[in-house]
């Protein structure tokens, strides 16, 4: 890609990585100085495949996610040869390049494994699963926070056989793999994408993979048997979760839930067990769903950063202010061309463009 201004908007600069589909630049948008990063797709290389529908479906989810440890697409272009991404520019890199020069210190993998789960639990929240996770795909931004990329091969709810309830497509990087997939019978994306993060949290704090053998149905066995040790300088905290994170059976592995309440994990402050309880209520019959999956969505952005965002279906938790929580309700509202009304007790009304009631928000502690 010759360097110059992409659609009078883009300084395309450097080259930040490539791929058998794709290449990406970094980018500065011309107008406001902001850096991004710009993915480009050739499409004579993937006529042909079944990589389009991939492409539709990976710009359909990103643009539903809005998540201080996901990666945000800011928009999609398009000339007759090319597709371009512009995404959020991750300015640390590859966590890959990171743990490649040695293993993390228990405290350190804590934050990342913290930030992944955040936005793991909030992707399946939105009936999203990841189906890729590993280090290679988790990059980091100028404060060394996490950031969650490459929804290629992620997976909607849409996509679920309605007779089972599972998804059957085989996807995956091998020493990533949950054994369920393995089996070919079918599998939960939610339990695959835990699967996956343990053994994330495994390279972390041990330095090499769980699961390794130069033949790969070999390290297959392994997988599927969960035939792992680890290493001594692990605390046994840290091994137990490991351990369930790990758990062949799918129905008995940890779930999301369950890990932000684990002992190991909750040391460090993310999920630490305070703070007020922000609970919302939505009426579907006042307006409509679209609306009403935008404001969940511009809410879990806002508020999961400090705290847990996926327990208990639709409460939320935050350690902001009261006052701070309204004024972001009230900013994302008018966004959305909604009236924000408040009430006594800690009540948010929200009202459509005719006065018509859309929703509830309530702030308890």
């Amino acid at each position: 890609m010759e360097k110059g201004a992409l659609f009078g908007k883009y300084e395309v600069g450097r080259l930040l990585g490539c791929g058998a589909f794709a290449k990406v630049y970094y980018a500065r948008n011309i107008q406001t100085g902001q850096s991004v990063a710009i993915k480009v797709i050739n499409k004579k290389k993937i006529a042909g495949t079944n990589l389009m529908s991939n492409i539709k479906r990976e710009i359909t989810i990103m643009a539903r996610l809005r998540h201080p440890n996901i990666v945000r697409l800011y928009e999609v272009l398009a000339c007759k040869t090319k597709i371009y991404f512009v995404i959020e520019f991750a300015k640390g890199g590859e966590l890959f390049a990171k743990v490649a020069k040695g293993r993390f210190s228990e405290d350190l993998s804590r934050k990342y494994f913290q930030q992944l789960i955040s936005a793991v639990g909030y992707c399946h929240f939105r009936g999203i699963y990841h189906r890729d996770l590993k280090p290679e795909n988790l990059l980091l931004d100028e404060n060394g926070s996490l950031k969650v990329t490459d929804f290629g091969l992620s997976a909607v709810k849409d996509q679920i056989r309605p007779e089972d309830g599972l998804l059957h497509t085989l996807c995956g990087t091998p020493a990533y793999v949950a054994p369920e997939i393995l089996s070919k019978k079918g599998y939960n994306g939610a339990t695959v994408d835990v699967w996956s993060c343990g053994i994330i949290l495994y390279v972390l704090t041990a330095g090499y993979l769980p699961f390794n053998d130069p033949n790969l149905m070999a390290m297959y066995k392994k997988i599927y048997k969960g035939e792992f040790r680890c290493p001594k300088w692990m605390s046994n905290d840290l091994k137990r979760l490991l351990g369930r994170l790990l758990e062949t059976n799918p129905k008995t592995r940890i779930t999301i839930d369950e890990i932000i309440h684990d002992p190991w994990f909750k040391k460090g402050g993310l999920f630490k067990d305070k703070g007020p309880e922000f609970e919302f209520q939505f009426y579907h019959d006042c307006y409509s769903d679209d609306l009403d999956d935008s404001l969940k969505a511009r809410f879990v952005g806002l508020f999961n950063e400090s705290y847990n965002p996926f327990v208990d279906g639709e409460k939320f938790l935050s350690a902001m202010s009261v006052d701070k929580i309204i004024a972001s309700i009230e900013e994302a509202a008018g966004e959305l061309n909604v009236k924000c009304r408040r009430r006594k007790d800690c009540v948010v009304d929200l009202e459509g463009p005719k006065g018509d009631f859309i929703a509830r928000w309530r702030l308890t502690s």
